[in-house]
């Protein structure tokens, strides 16, 4: 498979190269070899077949722009690969050649080749999303009382801390790591079934080449054959597009943070890294463009995945082949995005003062909602929240504390003063913000193994 070239711009290189055209017909070719090693131990095809067949499968099978193009009329990228393979091994052997694919099927190969990408996938997924999940636990703990403003409906709120803020990206992605390691236990399984998934042209001894061949290509075995049975792939498959969606959650967030305007957060710099073709100023967060980009298609390609999941009968027609096309692009648009930010936050730069000076640029309408509480037993909710409103909006358009006018009206007459300034405590609030957040952390669930 070779992605577009706008397509390869947000995939990292590692996972490019696991889905590459030469890539996945190298897995199929060590499925044939595996299989033809698993017959001969059970007796089902000469032993003397076995070496001309591995030699044909690792030597490989010519030029592959050649061999989709056969494809593209055979319907199907084994029926060419398995002609070509065939044909090799007679120039070997003419007598090993009967024995190429022997009880096998095209679907069997093809999405054996695909777990085997898969899982290849999985390892670079789960080894980027370790090493972002560990950074951004640091990151929050190192800012658990660092004081920022929390928005709502893009608008600001109260105050939280910044640890308390990392919290919402960390979460997600700790349990969607839980997540994938059952998905991935569950859909990387052999597929191995024969023309119509029961095996009947090697009798008998269909389980014990069944058997052998997922431990030849150190696979599980699978219960039989799930040509048709695609639950437990597509549940992994919709794992990594939520996945996407986490890391799309703390795209957007870095790129709001990160608007000159608001300027709590920067990614990392380095030569080459988010300019401009015409302002020489701009410093684009190119990693959360990336995780941003990954969220709004990865839900796509999963939804694709969904529906081909009603193939007909016993082997799907355009269901199956539409699942293929669309598979790889989920773990691109995820490794992408996780690669990136993995890298960005690791260099993450966290302007601490400037947190803090636009909580102070709100006049302390934050803190209207607890300076109100005071009032209630007083006033009753209703009033109170009015008074607040008012003075919010006041405090706003002249430019004044909202604490100074609060000590002036005579509503607070009987309210404390120590009290009304607990209340407009930016520290205070953070440091409860802290004390969430940390306790959330300690009880995420251990990395899997």
């Amino acid at each position: 498979m070779t992605a577009a070239i706008f397509a390869r711009t947000l995939a990292s290189a590692a996972m490019t190269e696991v889905f590459a055209d030469r890539s996945i017909v190298a897995a199929m070719l060590s499925f044939e070899a595996a299989l033809a090693e698993a017959e001969a131990a059970e007796g089902v095809i000469p032993a003397s077949a076995v070496a001309p067949i591995a030699a044909a499968s690792w030597a490989g099978i010519g030029d592959i722009d050649s061999l989709v193009d056969e494809a593209r009329r055979a319907g199907s990228l084994a029926i060419p690969l398995v002609k070509r393979l065939t044909a090799a091994v007679a120039e070997r052997d003419a007598s090993a050649a009967a024995f190429v694919h022997h009880g096998s099927t095209s679907q069997d190969v093809i999405d054996t080749a695909m777990v085997i990408a898969t899982r290849k996938a999985l390892a670079l997924i789960d080894a980027d999303l370790a090493r972002l999940v560990s950074t951004l636990d640091a990151l929050a703990r190192a800012y658990l009382g660092t004081p920022m403003l929390a928005r709502t409906l893009m608008q600001p709120a109260q105050v939280i801390s910044f640890g308390f803020k990392i919290v919402a990206w960390v979460a997600p992605l700790a349990r969607s790591r839980e997540r994938l390691a059952r998905a991935r236990a569950a859909a990387l399984r052999l597929q191995f079934g024969g023309a119509v998934g029961t095996l009947a042209s090697l009798g008998d001894k269909g389980p014990a080449v069944a058997h052998r061949l997922a431990a030849q290509l150190d696979l599980a075995p699978a219960d039989g054959a799930w040509h048709v049975q695609r639950d437990d792939w597509a549940a992994l498959g919709c794992e990594v597009a939520v996945l996407c969606g986490s890391l799309g959650k703390i795209g957007h967030d870095l790129s709001l943070l990160a608007q000159a305007e608001v300027g709590e957060v920067a990614e990392p710099t380095a030569p080459g890294r988010g300019g401009s073709s015409a302002m020489p100023q701009k410093k684009n967060p190119v990693a959360a463009m990336t995780a941003i980009s990954a969220a709004l298609r990865g839900p796509h390609h999963a939804a694709a995945v969904l529906a081909a999941m009603a193939p007909s009968h016993e082997r799907g027609l355009g269901e199956w082949q539409a699942e293929l096309a669309e598979w790889p692009s989920l773990f691109l648009e995820a490794h992408g995005a996780l690669a990136a930010l993995a890298d960005a936050c690791d260099g993450l730069e966290v302007d601490t003062a400037r947190m803090r000076d636009n909580i102070e640029r709100q006049h302390g309408a934050v803190f209207a909602e607890a300076a109100a509480a005071l009032l209630v037993p007083s006033l009753g909710k209703a009033k109170a929240h009015a008074l607040l409103a008012a003075l919010s909006s006041r405090a706003a358009g002249e430019g004044v504390q909202l604490r100074a006018l609060l000590r002036a009206d005579p509503a607070m007459s009987a309210i404390d003063a120590a009290a009304l300034d607990a209340a407009f405590d930016v520290d205070a609030a953070a440091w409860r913000a802290g004390v969430l957040a940390r306790a959330q952390l300690d009880r995420l669930a251990p990395s899997p193994s």
